[in-house]
């Protein structure tokens, strides 16, 4: 693999330690504005709206620029964010800063998916998209971890400063080692809106709102789960969390390797183990061995689908995939705004714990209906090529006859 795969996975790494360190400073970040947990907690969901409108108007505002221009100018956003985050004086500039992060964070996203897919041949896009994006499981490994104990010991402000310097080593080696990619001059605005009218890419970005949308319903409430009803202590809540972390991980890189060869059938497994692994909670949640071992499969199966469900839609939006990419991001993001809000619907209805793995098993259950039905649209297709070129065929006979 190309060292510049790397280098958008360490950027990853950086953008998605931004994107969930905020739940570890809560404490800190109220104490510090007196502002109670909950307003602080709308730095999370101002985030994620940030992405889900703003990154791809952005990304539609820099549709005639070349890929690498476009990624230099949006880290060099994320690195002002960054600083302006960590000098912030008050809760409202905190806030702005974070947008303005958000917005970068989700327009990179997408375009460095496409950049990362460019970088290698068609059989491994996949593997190239996974590569990136593991930089995503390791922030939730390590990244979040350490931006926690860094503000706690140093402040939350270090906490945003360290993050703006790896920013700044992401674009020395964005500028460095990732190679040029032009713009095709005639791809425009209208050509990466055209995209939108293939009803393949809106089953897909269904697809990945609802796979994203079952993941948080559970994981939002994974931690009350081990400890009230499993009875982990409070203290091996972290390491469970990081075992988490290690299957994201693992998926992520196999799920990679699975999609350049089957795609739409890793996709459709991942989902099932998914849909299952929710599912086991249930049986799994007053025994600790088996809580530990699905709560790792729970993380290979969240994961092991993110390659194929960002290569789907690339490879429906051939020639123009930079928009349709991004908008994937926010599908992605959508997700995991809805399953918090679903999951505790169940748990404020009196559902107990348990509820949020039941309603996410659900949503599963729902985005495989949703994959398969893409696969049905893939063979109607397929079988009406087949047909046409057969009448073709016949015709071509009937002149000659």
């Amino acid at each position: 693999m190309p060292i510049a795969l790397f280098v958008l996975g360490l950027t990853v790494f950086s953008l998605g330690t931004t994107e969930f360190m905020i739940a570890g400073l809560l404490p800190e970040l109220s104490a510090a504005f007196g502002v109670s947990l909950p307003q602080t907690g709308m730095l999370i969901s101002l985030f994620a709206l940030g992405v889900v409108v703003g990154a791809p108007l952005i990304t539609a505002a820099t549709t005639r620029i070349p890929r690498k221009a476009a990624l230099i100018g949006l880290l060099g956003v994320f690195i002002v964010g960054e600083v302006i985050a960590a000098a912030a004086p008050s809760y409202g500039v905190l806030m702005a800063a974070r947008v303005v992060t958000a917005v970068a964070h989700g327009s990179f996203f997408g375009i460095g998916a496409v950049v990362a897919a460019n970088l290698v041949e068609p059989a491994k896009r996949a593997r190239a998209i996974s590569v990136m994006f593991g930089g995503l499981t390791i922030a939730t490994i390590a990244g979040v971890p350490l931006g926690t104990f860094v503000g706690q010991h140093f402040g939350w402000r270090a906490t945003f400063l360290a993050v703006a310097i790896l920013g700044v080593i992401d674009l020395i080696g964005v500028i460095a080692l990732v190679p040029h990619q032009p713009r095709a001059g005639h791809i425009g605005v209208r050509q990466e809106l055209a995209a939108f009218r293939n009803k393949k890419v809106w089953l897909a970005l269904a697809t990945t709102m609802l796979s994203q949308a079952a993941l948080y319903t559970a994981y939002t409430y994974i931690s009350p789960l081990l400890t009230d009803v499993t009875g982990f202590s409070a203290g091996m809540v972290p390491p469970l969390l990081a075992l988490f972390g290690v299957g994201t991980f693992l998926g992520s890189v196999f799920g990679g390797r699975l999609a350049d060869r089957s795609l739409m059938g890793t996709l459709c497994v991942g989902l099932l183990v998914l849909a299952v692994m929710l599912g086991a909670f249930s049986l799994a949640a007053h025994n600790k061995p088996a809580m530990i071992a699905t709560l790792f499969l729970f993380g290979v199966g969240s994961f092991l689908i993110n390659p194929a469900l960002q290569t789907r839609v690339m490879n429906e939006t051939e020639g123009a995939p930079t928009l349709a990419s991004t908008s994937n991001i926010s599908a992605f993001n959508i997700g995991n705004a809805l399953g918090p809000w679903l999951g505790g619907l169940g748990i404020s209805a009196g559902a107990g714990l348990l509820s949020p793995s039941w309603i996410g098993a659900g949503l599963a259950v729902a985005s495989l209906a949703v994959a398969l039905v893409a696969v049905g649209v893939d063979r109607a297709g397929k079988d009406e090529e087949v047909t046409i070129d057969a009448r073709r065929e016949r015709e071509l006979v009937e002149r000659r006859g």
